[in-house]
């Protein structure tokens, strides 16, 4: 991703982004963090990144259109690509093109691999519980998934969480439980292999 094409208006309200220079030093600040998170909402590399690219085409429109009562543009941005993701997830339209390696793909890129650390079996077994652990989440609601997701791979209290999903603390903690019950239950036998 790159600066965006469009100058930023004359008159702009946000002094720090007016510019198309500050703009893209804020995009190219923050372009990591967000692909990571729609990265974990999505689970596939083309869809994270045309999500994140999309995040800031909407981040670069509104502040076009004047973005007056925002005082904290990182998690603004945030709440952006969160309600991107889950417009995304809902619609579900994109799910034709996700393409899958196979099981006989994975063995052959893993065998590719030049690093020995850790070991191959070590790779397997981590494989294989990303594998569940992704199958686990997908299992969730849309809300559950970004409560869980923005408290755990992000590190946001629930409070920002509130605030980026305009909920209520309470509703949060009810999302957040029914993941972890949900997850605990997907993944139980794996808590068996760890005593």
């Amino acid at each position: 991703m790159g600066v965006m094409v469009e100058p930023l208006v004359a008159g702009c309200e946000v002094p720090r982004l007016c510019t198309p220079v500050d703009f893209g030093n804020w995009m190219m600040a923050e372009q990591r963090r967000i692909f990571a998170l729609c990265y974990r909402f999505l689970q596939d590399r083309d869809e994270a990144d045309m999500a994140t690219q999309d995040s800031f085409l909407k981040a670069h429109q509104a502040i076009q259109r004047g973005t007056a009562g925002v005082q904290d543009y990182s998690r603004w941005l945030t709440r952006i690509a969160v309600n991107t993701c889950l417009d995304r997830v809902r619609s579900r339209s994109w799910m034709f093109w996700r393409r899958r390696t196979g099981p006989a793909e994975e063995d052959r890129i893993l065998q590719m691999r030049s690093s020995q650390s850790p070991g191959p079996d070590q790779e397997v077994f981590a494989a294989q519980i990303g594998k569940r652990l992704t199958a686990a989440l997908d299992q969730l609601s849309a809300r559950q998934r970004a409560v869980f997701t923005l408290r755990h791979y992000e590190d946001l209290r629930l409070e920002e969480i509130a605030g980026i999903l305009e909920l209520d603390v309470g509703t949060v903690k009810a999302h957040m439980a029914r993941a972890v019950a949900k997850l605990r239950h997907e993944l139980k036998d794996l808590y068996a292999l760890e005593r």
